[in-house]
C-alpha cells in the first residue's frame, strides 16, 4: 500500500511556511492582547448552521447504529460568539477551523481557519480601522483604500446601483459576460457583477476596503435608512482576494429571525434544504447583544499572500479534502 500512494502523506505546506504560518498567529495573539480582546473556543459542532443560500454546510452525526449528537460543523464561529457577547463577554476573538461544503480551488478548503472578533461599542467604520491596524502586523507593505460600493459600482457600469432595476443588472452581467448561471434574483446578479469588478481587477498589493453594500446583500449587518438605504458592511479585498467581510451587527431578535426565514425562502426556492434558525442565538440577540461591529478574516488567504503561495492548501499542514489541489 505505501507504494501505491507515494508521497501522499507529505504535508502540503513546507516547514518554512508552517513556521511562518505560526509567528502570524502569535502577532495577532499579542495584537489581541494588547487592544484587550478576550481569546475564546466554541463549539465546532453546532444544532443549527447557517441560512445562507449561497453557503453550504457540513451536516455531521454518528455512525449508523451508533448513539451521539448530529448537528453542523461551523461555517462560523459567529453564532456562538454572539451568545458570548449578549453574555457580557465584552471584546472578542477566535481563531480557529471552519467547514463549507465547496468545490475545491485556489481560495477555497472544506476545512479552514478563520478569525473572528468583536468589538463592542464600535461600528463598522471603526472597525476597519481595526482591521487594517492588525493585518499591518504581518504585511506592513501594503497601502490601503476605501471606497463606497456605489461608487465603484458606478465607475465600473456606469449606473446607480441602488436605483437600477433587476432586468437591468442581468442585461448588465450579460453585456460584460459574468457568468450568472441563469439567475435572475437580484442579490445573485449583484454578486456575480461584485465578484467582477472587484475581485478580479484589484491592483495584487493594494487592500481595498468596499462598504456600504446594497440592502440585497446586508447578511447580518444593520441597515442604515439613507436616503439611500445601505448595509453596514464592508469587504476587505487584497490582490483580488477576499480576505475579510465585516459588520455593524444587526441586534434585534425579530430581524434576525425574519431575515434566517427569507434565507430559508431562497434556499427552498433553489432546491436547498433548509436550515434551522438558532434559538439559542434568537434568544441570546433577545436577551441582549451590545452594540458591536464584528468581522471574519481568511487566515489561510491571508497567509497566502503573505507567502506569495499558489493557493491556501500551500500554507496549511495538511488538504485531507482537496488532495489535488496545488
Amino acid at each position: 500500500m505505501g507504494a501505491e500512494r507515494g508521497q501522499s502523506w507529505r504535508p502540503a505546506a513546507s516547514m518554512a511556511v508552517l513556521r511562518r504560518r505560526a509567528q502570524a498567529a502569535a502577532a495577532m495573539r499579542e495584537y489581541f492582547a494588547e487592544t484587550g480582546a478576550l481569546e475564546v473556543h466554541t463549539p465546532l459542532l453546532m444544532p443549527s448552521g447557517s441560512t445562507d443560500p449561497a453557503l453550504n454546510n457540513f451536516v455531521a452525526g454518528p455512525d449508523e447504529g451508533a448513539q451521539g449528537p448530529s448537528g453542523y460543523l461551523q461555517s462560523s464561529p459567529e453564532f456562538a460568539m454572539k451568545r458570548l457577547l449578549a453574555a457580557g463577554s465584552g471584546d472578542i476573538y477566535q481563531l480557529g477551523p471552519a467547514f463549507r461544503a465547496e468545490e475545491s480551488g485556489r481560495h477555497h478548503l472544506a476545512e479552514f481557519t478563520l478569525l473572528e472578533w468583536y468589538r463592542v461599542g464600535r461600528d463598522h467604520h471603526a472597525l476597519m480601522d481595526d482591521v487594517e491596524q492588525l493585518v499591518t502586523t504581518v504585511l506592513p507593505e501594503l497601502r490601503f483604500t476605501r471606497a463606497r460600493y456605489a461608487d465603484l459600482f458606478a465607475r465600473g457600469y456606469g449606473v446607480d446601483v441602488h436605483t437600477t432595476g433587476t432586468p437591468e443588472l442581468a442585461e448588465i452581467a450579460h453585456a460584460a459576460n459574468v457568468h450568472v448561471g441563469g439567475a435572475t434574483e437580484r442579490a445573485v446578479l449583484l454578486d456575480a457583477l461584485f465578484a467582477d469588478l472587484f475581485l478580479r481587477t484589484a491592483p495584487a498589493r493594494e487592500a481595498l476596503f468596499v462598504y456600504d453594500f446594497p440592502t440585497e446583500q446586508s447578511a447580518y449587518a444593520r441597515i442604515q435608512p439613507g436616503p439611500p438605504r445601505v448595509a453596514s458592511r464592508f469587504e476587505l479585498i487584497i490582490g483580488g482576494i477576499e480576505i475579510a467581510n465585516g459588520y455593524h451587527e444587526l441586534i434585534d431578535a425579530k430581524e434576525q429571525a425574519e431575515r434566517m426565514a427569507s434565507e430559508n425562502r431562497r434556499r427552498a426556492a433553489a432546491g436547498q434544504a433548509p436550515v434551522p434558525s438558532d434559538p439559542d442565538l434568537l434568544d441570546a440577540l433577545a436577551a441582549g447583544l451590545p452594540d458591536c461591529a464584528g468581522v471574519a478574516l481568511g487566515f489561510d488567504r491571508l497567509l497566502m499572500l503573505m507567502t506569495d503561495a499558489p493557493s491556501i492548501a500551500a500554507v496549511s499542514a495538511f488538504a485531507p479534502y482537496h488532495p489535488g489541489v496545488a
